[in-house]
């Protein structure tokens, strides 16, 4: 916590008072290098992992001194505790038939994307309905320290009334080490500017409409790796997201960073993890209050923790506390984040030069892009 002009500004993530024991399905990277260190450092219990090759379970069991390791969901279910969470980190298209296995009633975190396609993300959103799932999606960038001081601060009214956000990224991403998500088709967007189309939604609510152009590189097997989004929020708010993930260049002109404008004041963030990733730098919170006859003065203020791990805390610690009823709102769940997969639709149908307006209750087979086959 900080203090600006003697008001505390709290950024760390809520942590519920009687944490549950988590089953993790799925043993990829991000399980060894975000959700382990993440509940580690919270004081989370991870009682058991499957996943469908059972060495590299075994092997991440043996890293973090989780006690079982299940050949099968149906076995790790059977074996769960009544009040486990359970850590869904597979691919999209395995999510429904996982989510069918759980009990009915669990608390489940389903990592992101929400299905590859709209249909997908209404098919996910159906059997979580249907049998009465807790569930949320891990769009973790909302719970990142600078995310989270950045919002108490436009809570308290620091910087007044937000006129403008921006999300630039300008970088060398090494896709390489996503081998299943660099070949994905709609790779750029779905799998990365997603965090910021959540991030504007979680500040700015629902865009009226999107145009977008998400691009590939002439010299790359890639599918996407550039794209500008930009959101229509009426006639005096700005949001925009930027991202370039081929400037092979050196880190010179590198950016990485959120940006915050309002009536009295502006906070800058830098997403210190993107650059030179996986290393990353340093992250930076700056901000800037306007005062009566004083010259604009940025103040940076070091905060605690990042976004890996720290951002994961976040989303499974609000899952627990909605689960205890420590809390009523749940601000990753599938029914809100069904309108972040809905703005990401309609980018891909800007892009494609078609109508950018997102509709969260359209039809699955009215899906602008990706239509189920």
């Amino acid at each position: 916590m900080f203090s600006i002009a003697d008001t505390p500004i709290p950024y760390q993530p809520q942590r519920p008072a009687r944490p549950l024991p988590i089953v993790i399905i799925g043993a990829g990277g991000i399980v060894g290098d975000a959700h382990l260190p993440a509940y580690r450092k919270a004081g989370f219990e991870v009682v058991g992992i499957t996943n469908r090759t059972r060495a590299r379970a075994s092997t991440l069991a043996a890293e973090w001194n989780i006690p079982h390791v299940y050949d099968s969901v149906a076995e790790a279910v059977r074996h769960a505790p009544a009040d486990a969470v359970y850590d869904v980190t597979i691919m999209p298209e395995q999510f429904v038939a996982t989510l069918e296995q759980l009990p009915d009633g669990a608390a489940v975190l389903i990592q992101k994307p929400m299905g590859d396609y709209f249909w997908q993300s209404q098919e996910i959103l159906a059997v979580c309905r249907r049998k009465n799932l807790v569930a949320a999606i891990n769009c973790q960038l909302r719970f990142a320290p600078y995310v989270a001081a950045a919002r108490h601060m436009l809570a308290q009214g620091l910087i007044g009334e937000l006129y403008d956000l921006e999300v630039r990224v300008t970088l060398e991403t090494p896709w390489e080490l996503f081998p299943h998500v660099m070949v994905h088709p709609r790779l750029e967007i779905q799998y990365h500017s997603i965090h910021y189309i959540d991030l504007v939604r979680s500040f700015l609510g629902e865009p009226r409409r999107v145009m977008a152009k998400t691009l590939r590189h002439p010299a790359k097997a890639l599918s996407s790796s550039r794209s500008t989004i930009l959101f229509d929020y009426g006639d005096t708010v700005h949001a925009v997201i930027n991202t370039n993930h081929d400037h092979s260049f050196g880190p010179h002109n590198q950016e990485s960073f959120i940006k915050w404008e309002g009536t009295k004041g502006a906070i800058k963030a830098r997403m210190g993890l993107l650059m030179d990733y996986p290393h990353g730098v340093p992250d930076k919170f700056e901000y800037c209050l306007v005062r009566e006859n004083e010259a604009p003065t940025w103040h940076t203020v070091a905060l605690e923790g990042s976004w890996f791990p720290d951002a994961f805390m976040g989303t499974m610690g609000t899952l627990m506390q909605f689960k205890n009823g420590e809390t009523s709102v749940l601000p990753t769940s599938v029914e809100d984040v069904i309108k972040t997969m809905a703005v990401v639709e309609a980018a891909y149908a800007s892009s494609d030069g078609q109508a950018g307006t997102p509709n969260a209750t359209a039809p699955a087979a009215a899906a602008i892009t990706g239509e189920k086959r």
